[in-house]
């Protein structure tokens, strides 16, 4: 246990996903699982955000085999993977995708593996007896009832399918596991690297593009009280010219002037929309699979500036909102390619 932990101290000064020489020297399998179990639990609570895009390869190879697996995703609402490898391996199918799931959750994922087997004796000839004696029956009863000669020879008879044939000797299924999946982890290591890197970048701009957002809900929470004393003082000057000198009712004026304030009043809008921006950007530095709720606060911000715009008759406004709509957009688009 002491070194488990001496493991995972000394691992924040290695690459956190570069731990094989760590792995692979922990003979005990309780222990191994347990170092693998606490060492991405480490890197889940370090990497902040992760795309859904990545490509990763490795080449494992010893005396007996050479394993190479490649690995490249892109976004999908969920986690969908596509196998590609020799029937031989088919049998392991299952447990890869088990492995996969310790790296990523979501993403349209494929993975490419080819095999090559070093060994010798490997293959066997076999010779089937009983096949062969079949052959040779209904030949002799073809050459007596068709008055044929009888030319069998047995370089002739050696050439019909089956009679001979390559087989492969069975292989050790935790020997070519074991191998099997060092390629895997080899390569699942610097696919997830890649996703991890460009979800920091996706990150950084997606958090500059809310700030950008902010500056402009606080442009319009600015701007909506101008418009009423604007929308009053046009209303008085209206009035004025078209009373001339009776003079004025302030309790009338007034009253329309709430009508209208209330026709365009935002501030339950800008309140939720900032509410918005602040959750996506706390879940942003959160980190972890954080797709799903980005995407959905995206959808409510804009629906928010959909009721903004509605509500509107000022240009400045107007502006401002669409331009709003327009970097909310641009988010929905990059929110689409996180984990």
């Amino acid at each position: 246990m002491m070194f488990l932990l001496i493991s995972c101290k000394y691992s924040k000064l290695l690459n956190i996903y570069n731990h094989e020489y760590l792995y692979y020297n922990i003979f005990d399998e309780n222990l191994k699982e347990l170092y693998n179990k606490l060492i991405y639990a480490y890197a889940k609570g370090k990497i902040m955000i992760k795309s859904m895009t990545g490509f990763g390869r490795y080449e494992y190879a010893d005396a007996s085999r050479k394993i190479t697996v490649e690995v490249k995703s892109v976004n999908h609402r969920y986690l969908d993977v596509n196998i590609k490898m020799p029937k031989k391996l088919n049998f392991f199918e299952s447990a890869i995708r088990t492995l996969l799931k310790e790296y990523i959750e979501r993403g349209k994922v494929d993975i490419y593996i080819t095999y090559e087997d070093f060994t010798e004796n490997n293959l066997s000839l076999q010779y089937n007896k009983a096949l062969a004696g079949e052959y040779l029956k209904y030949l002799n009863q073809m050459a007596e009832e068709f008055g044929l000669e009888n030319d069998i020879r047995v370089s002739t008879l050696s050439r019909y399918p089956e009679v001979f044939a390559m087989e492969e000797q069975p292989v050790d299924e935790d020997e070519l596991w074991s191998s099997l999946e060092k390629a895997l982890r080899g390569a699942f290591e610097p696919f997830v690297e890649s996703r991890v890197r460009e979800g920091e970048n996706l990150k950084k701009d997606l958090c500059e593009k809310l700030d950008n957002m902010v500056s402009y809900v606080d442009f319009i929470e600015e701007r909506s009280p101008q418009i009423i004393v604007e929308y009053r003082a046009r209303l008085e000057e209206k009035l004025r010219e078209l009373l001339a000198d009776n003079q004025l009712d302030d309790s009338r004026i007034a009253q329309e002037v709430t009508i209208f304030a209330d026709k365009i009043c935002v501030d339950e809008e800008t309140v939720r929309l900032k509410s918005h921006i602040l959750s996506m950007k706390d879940s942003l530095n959160a980190g972890g699979s954080v797709g799903r709720k980005l995407d959905f606060l995206a959808q409510e911000m804009n629906r928010e500036a959909n009721t903004i715009l509605s509500k509107s008759n000022d240009l400045k406004i107007s502006d401002t909102g669409i331009s709003l709509k327009t970097d909310i957009e641009k988010v929905r688009e990059q929110i689409q390619n996180i984990e």
